[in-house]
């Protein structure tokens, strides 16, 4: 809810009749939010740069390490998006409506709580799991030390996500992302001092670099507990309130809301993080190439996700108040932002492939400079493909503002794994292009889900919607 934002006599959330006027709310609470995000994910590329300096072995483990952890991160998704569209409805039929906020927010905690253990076994399991996707020895033994350092805090990041995605739905951004920021230099300064052994400390490589993201996860996470304990508005939905008293019927409908964007989610982001592996039975330079690719299309990202994330509450306000023009401008507006701000990566990524990769890894050694060669010859293909992630996170958003999460699932399913990673894995493995194949299947993938989703959201604003 905005500032923008009034209560009528039906208690329903009155927002901007023009177009104008919903772009200045939408970027008011999303340009914040895009730089949350952005900076969120910085805790990540922060490691990737300066695990960078390790060696590019390194960088392969770490890529190796992520796929599974991302996986398990993905999977929990699910109960995370749940909450934006539930307080966001929730807020735009009743602005007066306390409780019903409040009991999303603490059942969306409780599923990432139930769901811990599960993920704990699954870290565990992240040597023998990389072995038998015919991974090096050594990088698989590196990489699952890597996921147990970075396991502690997974329940504290999906945490803090939830707590965001509340306060993003009250109007509160700009300090989550100060607080995010914080967060960031916190892990730079762990990074440097257990990644290096500096002041002191033990030179524990990737180790250190997992341990220190964890701690700023956590430290992140319960520094977004005391601002939401302390703001005057936030205070009003008492969200940790009789915090061990159970909504079974609130929690079973945050689980039938989040598997299907947990599935969403997995489908998109594993199609990225499993290509590491057709990759990896090329070469390990190829897996540290990809890695950087991967990261640098991933940072690109973040700024329409962020701006989607956005979408997402003005069109689950404008759903909860029953304004069908609101949804409708809300959501073109959502993709038109998404768009624009992922070109402010993708045209420098396409002029200055080479001078991009060069950040991430010292050009003097002879394995860096062919796998600085190896990014540059990636980035002309990602920088193309960013156009379509860009349409399709913000259809996909938009859809979950509305609850709409079982046909994105059937249909990112399909453009990701029936199309997209089968693509990859023919055109890196049968064909000359090597690994630059998998960026074209990566393309194509991204192609249809965009086409897929713009599709649905238009069937869902301008027709009756479909069963």
């Amino acid at each position: 809810m905005t500032d923008t934002t009034q209560i009528n006599e039906h208690h329903k959330a009155e927002l901007p009749k023009t177009w104008s006027g919903e772009l200045k709310v939408l970027l008011l609470l999303g340009i914040p939010m895009a730089l949350t995000q952005l900076a969120q994910f910085s805790i990540y590329t922060i490691d990737i740069l300066m695990i960078g300096r390790v060696g590019a072995a390194e960088v392969a483990a770490a890529s190796l390490g992520s796929v599974i952890y991302f996986m398990l991160w993905m999977l929990g998704a699910g109960p995370v998006m749940a909450v934006s569209p539930l307080v966001s409805q929730a807020l735009g039929a009743d602005v007066a409506d306390r409780h019903d906020a409040r009991i999303s927010v603490r059942m969306a905690l409780w599923c990432v709580a139930f769901m811990t253990p599960v993920m704990l076994v699954f870290a565990f399991l992240a040597e023998p799991l990389a072995l038998l996707a015919r991974q090096d020895p050594e990088q698989s033994a590196k990489a699952g030390s890597y996921i147990l350092a970075l396991a502690a805090g997974w329940p504290f990041a999906l945490g803090t996500m939830i707590l965001r995605n509340y306060l993003a739905a009250i109007g509160k951004t700009l300090v989550p992302f100060l607080l995010v920021m914080a967060s960031v230099a916190l892990n730079a300064g762990l990074n440097a001092l257990l990644i290096f052994g500096m002041f002191g400390f033990p030179e524990l490589g990737l180790v250190g670099a997992g341990i220190a993201s964890s701690l700023a996860y956590i430290a992140g996470f319960f520094m977004f507990v005391a601002y939401i304990q302390m703001d005057k508005k936030s205070t009003e939905f008492r969200i940790f309130h009789h915090f061990w008293h159970p909504h079974w019927n609130r929690l079973g409908e945050v689980f039938k809301l989040g598997w299907p964007i947990s599935l969403t989610t997995l489908f998109e982001g594993m199609l990225f993080n499993a290509c590491v592996l057709i990759v990896g039975l090329i070469g390990v330079l190829e897996v540290a190439a990809y890695q950087i690719a991967l990261n640098i299309s991933a940072l690109a990202f973040m700024l329409p996700w962020g701006l989607s994330m956005a979408g997402a509450v003005r069109v689950g306000l404008a759903k909860g108040a029953d304004n069908p023009a609101a949804v409708k401008r809300a959501g073109i507006l959502t993709m038109i932002m998404g768009v624009l701000s992922i070109m402010l990566f993708a045209v420098p990524v396409a002029l200055w492939p080479q001078g991009v990769a060069g950040l991430y890894m010292e050009p003097g050694k002879t394995d860096n400079q062919l796998v600085i060669a190896l990014v540059t010859s990636f980035l002309p293909i990602a920088a193309g493909f960013m156009f379509f992630d860009a349409v399709q996170v913000a259809a996909n958003q938009i859809l979950r503002g509305l609850k709409d999460v079982r046909w994105p699932m059937v249909a990112t399913g399909f453009s990701y794994w029936i199309v997209g990673f089968p693509t990859a894995f023919y055109l890196a493995i049968y064909t000359p292009l090597g690994a630059v194949g998998v960026w074209y299947g990566l393309l194509i993938g991204l192609l249809l889900a965009s086409i897929f989703l713009s599709y649905r959201f238009w069937r869902l604003a301008w027709d009756k919607p479909s069963k």
